[in-house]
């Protein structure tokens, strides 16, 4: 694929290095000629030195025939105005890399749709989202990742004597606005069929909003299982989207934060979450509040050797679980010999992301469920005149091993129902087995036309 990275800084150049490795032809841009020189110098790629923002540079830059461009400068005005301008002037798929969150809060304004950007990533929200992933342990996060919030997935072990066991899915009647995605048994992930019925010890995925989930909760589960005591120390934008990831009956969360300011901001930010002024490089503030209590401990905050101190003190105090932040790789093989039981780098989680959206045709993103099945989860766009347009959902007689569990129409995302229709533009989220993906990629391809 044809790749133009703008900017060389630390995020760009790994990525640049990377995408190299990965034998795609990369061009890129910096303002800084040491960096620029830097590129040149070790990788290969085609290298132009000015501002991204520039028509005339990305044009030098050969944008114009590009497959996807990611804007990832340290500068977010700079990185939409970019993005937007290479779409404009013919990249298939742009990417911009921004820090403020109210950039990705399309409640107020939507700036990606505005500047016509196909993707917004925040390393910040990233980094929180892989924490969420390793503290529940589920794959199917990249749903609400998608769904910017407006869609939950929560993942429920099925309890015996419940309104849901042994009886067929498609009997169940669940409010239209709730689907049951993946089912795990016997240690393998795989799609929900209509026929299935549910056993003890199963654990399934259900997608809605979380009103709606937790009123069919009892349908699974007699008993509320108990909650989860997490603490993250760090209250910049990474523990921010965490503690909002984590909101809800499933976790008690505690974030400390040294900043009395930021303090005040998160209290109003965070509804149910209890934030605590305090240092949690220190010990006795740690022990004030019961760390060694915690079911997980997440350092986050933005220094690695800050988080890694805290991490051993929270080991050492008893925490059972111990998460940190630690962006440089020369410390990769340390932080398990202390005690840290997940370690998240920023730029590596960047790297995994861009690497899903290096993609053809109508598939804007791909990420594996997670477990050991063979589901994947992809984002997919609607093109004009597919056979997928043609009738709707429940007509449309998809490959077995595929299942629509989101709509983005208009910005709104939600489940869609077996009478909805798919319009041009519109993006969709689909779990999909291995056995599946070409039969169900051809309903939605430029070359089936219905």
């Amino acid at each position: 694929m044809r790749i133009v990275v703008l900017g060389a800084g630390t995020v760009g150049y790994s990525i640049a290095r990377m995408l190299c490795a990965n034998g795609h032809t990369v061009t890129v841009v910096d303002v800084d000629p040491q960096h620029a020189r830097m590129v040149n110098e070790t990788l290969d790629a085609k290298v132009v030195v000015g501002s991204a923002s520039q028509s005339s540079v990305l044009f030098q830059a050969e944008v114009l025939d590009a497959d996807i461009c990611l804007a990832v400068t340290r500068n977010d005005e700079v990185n939409l105005v970019a993005a937007s301008i290479a779409k404009a002037m013919g990249a298939r798929r742009t990417v911009a890399r921004v820090y403020s969150s109210v950039l990705r809060d399309a409640s107020t304004f939507d700036y990606q749709r505005h500047f016509r950007i196909d993707r917004m990533l925040s390393l910040e929200h990233l980094s929180a989202m892989e924490l969420a992933r390793a503290i529940r342990r589920s794959g199917s996060i990249a749903i609400e990742y998608f769904a910017r919030g407006e869609l939950e997935v929560q993942e429920v072990v099925v309890e015996e004597g419940t309104r849901a066991t042994m009886v067929p899915i498609n009997e169940l009647k669940l409010p239209r606005a709730v689907r049951v995605g993946s089912l795990a048994r016997d240690k393998t992930t795989r799609l929900v069929e209509a026929a299935d019925q549910l056993r003890e010890g199963d654990q399934v995925a259900l997608v809605g909003t979380r009103e709606d989930l937790e009123s069919v909760r009892e349908w699974f589960q007699r008993h509320q299982p108990p909650r989860q005591h997490v603490v993250i120390a760090g209250g910049g934008e990474t523990g921010l989207h965490l503690a909002r990831t984590l909101a809800g009956p499933r976790f008690a969360v505690v974030l400390i934060e040294h900043d009395r300011d930021r303090c005040e901001f998160l209290a109003n930010q965070l509804q149910h979450t209890t934030v605590v002024h305090g240092d949690a490089t220190r010990r006795a503030d740690l022990e004030e509040e019961r760390v060694g209590r915690a079911d997980f401990f997440v350092a986050c905050m933005g220094d690695d050797e800050d988080n890694i101190m805290a991490g051993v003190e929270a080991r050492e105090l008893g925490a059972e679980n111990i998460l940190a932040i630690v962006g440089r790789p020369d410390y990769g093989n340390v932080v398990g010999k202390l005690g840290i039981d997940h370690v998240v780098s920023p730029r590596q989680v960047m790297a995994k992301e861009v690497m899903g959206l290096l993609n053809t045709g109508a598939v804007i993103s791909r990420r594996r469920l997670g477990g050991e099945g063979d589901v994947s989860i992809l984002e997919v766009e609607v093109l004009p005149g597919v056979s997928a347009t043609s009738a709707p959902l429940k007509d449309l007689h998809l490959p077995k091993g595929c299942l629509v569990v989101a709509l983005m129409r208009d910005n709104y995302a939600r489940v869609p129902g077996a009478e909805d229709r798919l319009r041009p533009g519109d993006s969709i989220l689909m779990l999909v087995q291995a056995d599946a993906e070409k039969a169900t990629l051809e309903r939605f391809s430029d070359n089936d036309k219905a």
